[in-house]
């Protein structure tokens, strides 16, 4: 089920990395599995990415120049940051949004419905399973954070376009600028998947090219053994390099940061790829002092930060991932949804928060999510809208391939 949706005479889908796990359970095949259900702590980024497409459309809503007489709504998803939950949400967007498989002779008619565009998903993997998906409906999907260069395969996806650019330029200039301070013997440590992968092969040709000699390349994923684990941050404190090159995501370079400090290494230049390096919540380490990298330009969104503080406990008990967000964040439990936690009294602040949810001071990626959304919203005008109408038309029935179209153009 959406964690936000909205209707409206055209929805827009919406997939975030919100949470990074999905709870299991053991198959006893005596009984139909239950769905997949995110887990884990919340990642305050992706709920901010998510919240940032809420507003945009809210946003474009109360414009009387963009798609004039028209309601945008939505249906905003967690993929859990994993594959399988996110080919399931690529179903629906694909199928209609019914949740549960249709096991009557007739379909409905929510079935034969599609999303005109969608944005997401956060990385590089689950975007190219649903773009796979997607691409055989003519669906466009609009990724505000896949960097992934194999995603701009058009054969492989067609479908696909992100607002972000691809990792084949930031390996390139990350190579460059290990060469500019003279850093020619180096460690490298990537992430076991395509984000990761791909991006350290582009900056291992890049860097042969420059004359860089790579005395190891480690990879680890945040679900491996913690024996990988050891072995990788053993591998970095008996190297005699001094400078490590990472493509790791955040939420895999925060294990390793956390197992290097139980026995910190000596003082080590830290280079990190987009996910890490304008992540707060990472920055903190101490061994960050001094890690150097490439972002995303930070821009201001006005409204942004009002909307997302605008959020009261009747208000967080209407959403489930806004009651989490909630109580995880204030310890409280909102009219006994928690065990054991005491009650939330309605003397908690949300403007008192310092948190990756209310900090609106770099909006980097959120940036991307909002010129996303607006990419969108511009297609499907040029699509149902006419020069000069002052009112829209509702009623035309119109396939994703010409929303794509329109895409490419803008």
């Amino acid at each position: 089920m959406p964690v936000f949706s909205m209707n409206g005479d055209f929805e827009i889908g919406g997939i975030f990395s919100i949470h990074i796990y999905t709870r299991s359970e053991k198959n006893t095949y005596a009984r139909q599995p239950l769905q997949p259900q995110c887990s884990g702590s919340i990642n305050l980024r992706g709920l901010r990415f998510a919240r940032a497409m809420e507003f945009t459309i809210h946003e474009i809503n109360n414009r009387t120049d963009l798609l004039p007489g028209i309601t945008l709504g939505y249906q905003i998803h967690d993929s859990c940051s994993e594959v399988p939950m996110a080919v399931k949400v690529a179903f629906q967007f694909a199928n209609g949004m019914e949740p549960f498989f249709n096991d009557t002779d007739s379909c409905s008619k929510s079935a034969a419905a599609a999303v005109p565009a969608l944005i997401g998903d956060s990385s590089s993997t689950p975007s190219m399973s649903m773009a796979r998906l997607l691409g055989l409906f003519g669906i466009p999907q609009v990724s505000h954070y896949a960097t992934c260069a194999c995603l701009s395969d058009k054969l492989q996806y067609p479908s696909f376009l992100r607002t972000v650019p691809s990792d084949y330029h930031q390996a390139t200039a990350l190579a460059r600028m290990v060469k500019h301070f003279g850093w020619t013997w180096i460690g490298a440590v990537r992430s076991d998947t395509d984000y990761g992968n791909y991006g350290m092969a582009s900056f291992l040709k890049a860097a042969q090219e420059e004359g860089i000699c790579v005395e190891y390349s480690e990879s680890y994923y945040r679900t491996q053994p913690r024996s990988k684990l050891e072995r990788v941050a053993n591998v970095i404190r008996r190297s005699t390099a001094r400078v490590i090159v990472t493509f790791l995501a955040a939420s895999d370079i925060k294990f390793i940061f956390e197992e290097l400090t139980r026995q910190p290494p000596p003082p080590l230049q830290w280079i990190g790829s987009e996910t890490w390096i304008i992540d707060p919540d990472i920055l903190r380490f101490n061994m960050c002092a001094g890690a150097i990298g490439f972002g995303i330009p930070r821009s201001v969104i006005p409204g942004l930060r009002e909307f997302l503080l605008d959020l009261s406990p009747a208000q967080a008990l209407k959403s489930p991932l806004l009651t989490e967000f909630w109580e995880s964040s204030f310890s409280c439990s909102l009219k006994g949804s928690s065990e054991g936690a005491r009650e939330c009294n309605g003397s908690e602040d949300i403007r008192a928060l310092q948190n990756a949810y209310t900090d609106t001071s770099q909006l980097r990626i959120t940036n991307m999510v909002y010129k996303a959304t607006y990419a969108i919203a511009h297609a499907i005008h040029g699509v149902i809208c006419r020069p000069n109408d002052t009112q829209c038309d509702k009623s035309p029935k119109f396939t994703p391939w010409k929303v794509l179209v329109n895409l490419k153009s803008l």
